[in-house]
């Protein structure tokens, strides 16, 4: 991925310098009344180079161009955004609209096709903060090089940090979280108390998406990514005839993948990782703790579970099965 952004962001800086030049001399043609330009403030007055934001800055970015809150920098918001940066290029005020239609349709080809990581269309909040420069620290909290393995881990993680079981992640358990993940990534201490709490601050205000000052486990996994959600592969899509082509090796390869101490049984941390991803395919976006315990609960009564704490080889063939047989997902 490392090597698409660079070649990606070389061809965005490319873009976005020829943009900017036809943007000046569009201004020089015809008379065009100068609007504020909200992004011009973070580029140095001499070179046009964008300045490292800070934590708060980078939220104020956010905050500006995602008008509706929903997460997303897109359609209109992405219009705007991009005319505006490429405006602000320029070493005189031009005004947003000087970057004509022809030029931003060419422009945002550029920049999905480098930053639009999972090619939805629409930039969100991880996405944003690989295109602009940030100070260090803050940076390394976004993992963009380090997701986590599996849910397994993330459920580890989880148990580890939510330390009064409430089953979320409150401001203070994840200040603690945030200075212990730079640490691991610095192998040095020299992040300061008011620096931390300005970090927490900023992850709460871009993860905590129903601004109830706590994280969630849908949350959280935002925040801590996993490589993959194995169960999201497509033979788990197709109804069916996803049923069909499940193999022994799918099955194996899903519970070695779970089965992280190779104790031969799925249980703890392992099992609550499974039914994460399990949860991820059926709730998608918001789910919590107690979601996760109740579907515990009924998935676990649906394979004759025997309440030993663990899932067998045979259990979780059953349940890899039923899901394989479930109608895609546009049918259901």
């Amino acid at each position: 991925m490392a090597a698409n952004h660079g070649a990606g962001s070389r061809a965005v800086v490319a873009a976005t310098a020829a943009a900017a030049a036809a943007a000046a001399a569009a201004a020089k043609r015809v008379q065009i009344e100068k609007a504020h330009n909200f992004m011009r403030q973070y580029r140095d007055p001499e070179s046009r180079e964008l300045k490292k934001l800070s934590a708060n800055q980078f939220m104020d970015v956010w905050a500006h161009y995602d008008k509706d809150g929903n997460g997303y920098i897109e359609g209109t918001e992405l219009d705007g955004f991009l005319r505006e940066f490429v405006a602000s290029a320029n070493v005189t005020d031009v005004s947003p609209e000087a970057v004509t239609d022809t030029m931003l349709e060419e422009l945002k080809s550029c920049f999905m096709e480098a930053y639009d990581d999972n090619q939805d269309g629409k930039i969100d909040i991880r996405e944003l903060a690989q295109l602009l420069p940030m100070e260090e620290n803050f940076l390394l909290l976004f993992r963009f090089d380090n997701p986590l393995e599996s849910s397994v881990e993330f459920m580890k993680i989880w148990r580890e940090y939510d330390t009064d079981n409430s089953g979320y992640i409150e401001a203070d358990e994840l200040k603690n979280f945030l200075r212990d993940l730079l640490k691991e990534a610095k192998k040095i201490n020299d992040v300061s108390e008011d620096k931390l709490i300005e970090y927490t601050d900023t992850m709460l205000q871009v993860f905590d998406a129903n601004k109830d000052g706590r994280l969630q486990l849908s949350e959280m996994a935002k925040l801590l990514p996993v490589k993959e959600n194995f169960l999201c592969r497509q033979v788990f899509k197709e109804g069916i005839e996803g049923a069909a082509k499940l193999t022994k090796e799918d099955i194996e390869k899903v519970f070695s993948l779970y089965d992280r101490d190779n104790s031969g049984t799925i249980e703890n941390e392992e099992l609550k990782g499974f039914l994460k991803d399990l949860l991820e395919l059926v709730k998608k976006d918001d789910y919590d703790a107690q979601d996760l315990k109740a579907f515990e609960e009924t998935i676990l009564r649906g394979v004759g579970y025997d309440k030993d704490g663990k899932i067998s080889r045979k259990e979780l063939t059953m349940i890899l099965l039923t899901l394989a047989k479930m109608p895609p997902e546009d049918e259901q």
